[in-house]
């Protein structure tokens, strides 16, 4: 288990002090949109539970994460007119976690788009914007 870092990034963005395309909160978690999205509508749903991984986080915790990540990802699919939805969740950098703080990757799948590498290149901030606002309009519906 991964000792948590309260000065990770994710946990300056749930305190406000580095922005993000917020488009859901709640008491226990935090979603936004990803800024080196692996595709469009590509969002991290955090804990505000202080865990860096899937180990570390109550079971309460997980479950409300899940809640959300479940309730999110068909919304931010119908937003951003995906075919599906890759839910990936990473523990430790051998398996690829880059941020040691927990959280899900909601990453919606269109039919015939390549989906770009994790971590990779950073998006356009208008275009988060653009997308952020799609979502949030079907969120809001």
């Amino acid at each position: 288990m991964a000792a948590y870092d309260p000065e990770n990034i994710f946990a300056k963005i749930l305190k406000g002090e580095i922005p993000s395309h917020k488009l859901y909160e709640d008491g226990d978690t935090f979603a936004f949109l990803d800024i080196m999205p692996r595709t469009e509508g590509h969002a991290l749903v955090i804990t505000k539970e202080p865990a860096a991984d899937l180990f570390g986080i109550t079971p309460e915790g997980l479950g409300k994460l899940m809640a959300v990540v479940q309730t999110l990802a068909p919304k931010i699919e119908k937003a951003v007119g995906a075919d599906g939805v890759l839910i990936q969740q990473f523990n430790g950098a051998a398996a690829g976690q880059t941020v040691f703080h927990l959280h899900v990757h909601i990453v919606p799948i269109k039919k015939g788009v390549p989906v770009k590498p994790h971590a990779g290149d950073m998006a356009d901030p208008d275009d988060l914007k653009a997308t952020a606002e799609k979502i949030r309009a079907v969120l809001a519906a």
